[in-house]
């Protein structure tokens, strides 16, 4: 008999265990799909922010970039490239979904351009490419635009530009005037982008789309705008760019042709005002809920507003903005605001717990069991049940996220050590951060190979992203674990870089800077090591969690 309720037992248990599982896999699964179909829905990826140099605290220019979607999670460190005299150089189509650098399946060559002289700068080669060895950095969001301009005889595609310019330049304006001119010449053939580009200096937006039908051969209508020194700025899939004075050189670049397409394409009459969004995309705002928070959150004085036809290009912070702010836009879900997407679904729970006098007592507690991130037909359930508890409001951390970086640049530093971008895989609310130094050559075990196309325990992002995911299950309880270990992460690294960079500036001032790389190598594989086995604990911690509440 008791054998026979043993086995039963065993039964039961495990019939359990396979349910769960199976839930667990299928919201996994469905917070992929939850991506694509939304996106379908609405075209909302990539989040960039933009500092001048006068808004930060330290006065570096910073840029960012959540990669919001199904695109490939390896990076890596590229090398210098010498071409011989009179070379050709390909341009790709296809490499935003490669598996490893040396993955070549369902890559194009579309086309090739002369290739460059000089030798080319190394860069940090992530899906868009984003910062070189001279301090130039990018950050990416598309922005759609009106299908009747996209032109795919045009040559390249924006993160084929971005490379290009990476090797190429180390300056902002430079970068922008060599995308412009090569998209001009051997035509654009996407959709609309939007990409922030910064040096040590200066920051710019640089907006481009296709030239639809116009003309003789495909060009782009691009545009780029300057924010202001002293301002901060945001592309978040909605076009930023308004009225353009083509008599500002220091505060607009444009395409040689611009007006005379945009007549063309029948854009522009040539006499009303030259308003770039309204004329290549069928937004009725230049904003949306990222931009409107971020904007409003450093400006609050202005008393902007979501109902507003219009936000500003950009906006001057009330107070000089911190790197650790900027950590924190990227983990935004704007918990206890307006947008608040799980404010509905909060319970109270009654719980035990002391006082100070070591006393028994009773208090409420208000929990979340459902997280911002649930999938998409959790939300759907929810909203059949009861309409309006589960709204969809675009967060600026979001669960299909790829990767992200947060990046700084730094004139006073050498160039080696004063761009850095702050990486994070997956979730950026709920991955850590590493710092990857302009001037390194090596990264992470782990981190040149993606983990979008399947379940791999050598891509590095699986190491982070099994206890993210396991966490949204039982939200209630794992988010404090989550949120402590990102924090405790951040501060280290924060207190620890500046005596790293220190040293590193001075070894390089020395001439002795392979010592220096090799100190900022070892550096971030040391921290990303101790990350990966803090997140591989954790998932143990979450699975014992879960099994627990079975």
């Amino acid at each position: 008999m008791n054998h026979t309720i043993s086995h039963s037992f065993k039964a039961m248990l495990l019939k359990a265990a396979t349910a769960f599982l199976t839930l667990v896999v299928s919201i996994t699964l469905s917070t992929t799909s939850y991506a694509q179909t939304e996106d379908e829905l609405h075209p909302e990826s990539c989040t960039s922010i933009v500092v001048g140099k006068n808004a930060s605290s330290d006065g570096s220019v910073m840029t960012a970039h959540s990669c919001d979607s199904n695109y490939r999670t390896w990076l890596r460190m590229e090398k210098r490239k010498k071409y011989e005299a009179g070379a050709m150089e390909p341009i790709r189509w296809g490499l935003l979904h490669t598996e490893e650098p040396h993955d070549f399946r369902n890559v194009e060559t579309k086309g090739e351009i002369p290739a460059p002289v000089a030798e080319t700068y190394s860069f940090m080669n992530v899906a868009y490419p984003c910062m070189n060895e001279k301090q130039l950095a990018m950050g990416e969001t598309t922005t759609e635009g009106k299908r009747e301009l996209i032109n795919r005889d045009g040559l390249f595609h924006i993160e084929e530009l971005q490379r290009v310019a990476l090797e190429r330049c180390t300056t902002a304006r430079e970068a922008i005037k060599l995308m412009g001119s090569l998209a001009e010449e051997y035509g654009y053939g996407d959709f609309g982008e939007c990409l922030t580009v910064i040096d040590k200096n200066e920051a710019w937006l640089f907006e481009i789309y296709g030239s639809g039908k116009s003309g003789k051969k495909p060009g782009a209508l691009w545009v780029a705008q300057r924010i202001p020194d002293d301002h901060v700025g945001i592309s978040a899939n909605i076009p930023r760019i308004g009225v353009v004075d083509f008599n500002a050189p220091d505060k607009f670049m444009y395409a040689s042709d611009l007006k005379q397409r945009c007549k063309e394409l029948g854009l522009w009459d040539g006499k009303a005002q030259f308003k770039f969004y309204p004329m290549v995309s069928h937004t009725k705002k230049n904003f949306s809920y990222r931009e409107y928070y971020v904007l409003n959150k450093v400006a609050p004085s202005l008393g902007l507003k979501f109902e507003d036809d219009e936000m500003p290009f950009s906006v001057k912070p009330e107070k000089k903005v911190t790197t650790e702010e900027m950590f924190a836009f990227y983990r935004e879900t704007y918990d206890d605001t307006e947008f608040d997407q799980v404010k509905n679904l909060k319970i109270g729970v009654r719980k035990r717990g002391k006082n100070e006098k070591g006393e028994d007592y009773t208090y409420t507690d208000s929990i979340a069991p459902v997280s911002t991130f649930m999938p998409n037909n959790m939300r759907t359930l929810l909203n059949k049940l009861k309409p309006g508890s589960a709204p969809r409001m675009r967060t600026i951390a979001v669960i299909q996220c790829s990767y992200s970086q947060v990046i700084k640049l730094r004139g006073w530093l050498p160039d080696e050590v004063g761009g850095v971008a702050y990486f994070s895989f997956d979730n950026p609310a709920q991955s850590p951060r590493i710092p990857i130094y302009a001037g390194m050559t090596e990264l992470p075990a782990g981190f040149e190979v993606c983990g979008q196309k399947r379940y791999r325990k050598d891509a590095a992002i699986w190491n982070f992203r099994e206890a993210n995911r396991l966490a949204t299950v039982a939200w209630d309880r794992a988010k404090k674990r989550i949120d402590a270990a990102v924090a405790e992460y951040e501060q280290m690294m924060m207190e620890q870089t500046p005596e790293l960079e220190k040293k590193a500036a001075e070894l390089i001032r020395q001439g002795k800077k392979e010592e220096a790389v090799k100190m900022l190598n070892d550096y971030a594989k040391r921290l990303s090591a101790a990350q990966q086995k803090t997140w591989e604990e954790m998932k143990a911690e979450f699975w014992s969690l879960l099994a627990r509440s079975l």
